[in-house]
C-alpha cells in the first residue's frame, strides 16, 4: 500500500489500486473525495478558501486553493482518467470551526457553503459527509475500494 500526501491547497488523483490518498488536520478548510467504484478511479481535493475572487492570481497558479476552481479540477482531473460523473460517490469532511470561538470568520461555514452551491449547480449529490463542529480531522481514501475513513475528536476513526 502506497500512501500519498494531500496537502493543504492540493489535490492527488489516482487509478492504482495499491494508493491511500490521506490529507491532515482538516480544520475549516474542506476535504472533497470522489470515487468511480467502476474504473476505480478516485481523487481528494483539500482546498482552504470558498471563492477564487479573493485572489484570482492565485486561484490561476493553484485552483486547489478554492472551491469553485479545485471543485471542478478534481472532478474532470477524475473524467480523464475514465470515472463517470453518474457513478461517482462523493464524500465531504471538514468545514470545522477552528480557533473562531466567536464564530466570526465562519471559514468553515463559508467553505461548506460554497460546497453545496457548486454541487447543487452541478447537480451532483454529497454521499456521505462529516463537517462542522470545532476539530480537525484526517481523511484517508482507499483507491482499492473507495472507502473512506476519518479520523476525528480524540483520535476516533469511522468510515464515512
Amino acid at each position: 500500500m502506497s500512501e500519498i500526501v494531500v496537502g493543504m491547497a492540493d489535490i492527488k488523483i489516482s487509478n492504482n489500486i495499491k494508493d491511500v490518498l490521506v490529507t491532515y488536520a482538516l480544520g475549516s478548510c474542506i476535504a472533497v473525495a470522489i470515487y468511480d467504484p467502476v474504473v476505480k478511479v478516485g481523487g481528494l481535493l483539500h482546498y482552504m478558501l470558498p471563492d477564487s475572487n479573493l485572489d484570482l492570481d492565485k486561484a490561476r497558479s493553484n485552483p486547489a486553493m478554492y472551491a469553485d476552481t479545485g471543485i471542478p479540477v478534481l472532478f474532470k482531473s477524475c473524467y480523464q482518467l475514465g470515472a463517470e460523473k453518474k457513478r461517482t460517490i462523493v464524500k465531504v469532511t471538514g468545514g470545522a470551526s477552528i480557533l473562531d470561538d466567536a464564530n466570526y470568520f465562519r471559514i468553515g461555514e463559508k467553505n461548506i457553503m460554497a460546497l453545496r452551491r457548486i454541487f447543487w449547480k452541478n447537480n451532483v449529490l454529497i454521499d456521505k459527509e462529516d463537517t462542522g463542529k470545532n476539530y480537525n480531522r484526517t481523511v484517508r481514501l482507499h483507491i482499492a475500494d473507495g472507502s473512506c475513513y476519518v479520523k476525528g475528536q480524540d483520535g476516533i476513526v469511522v468510515e464515512l
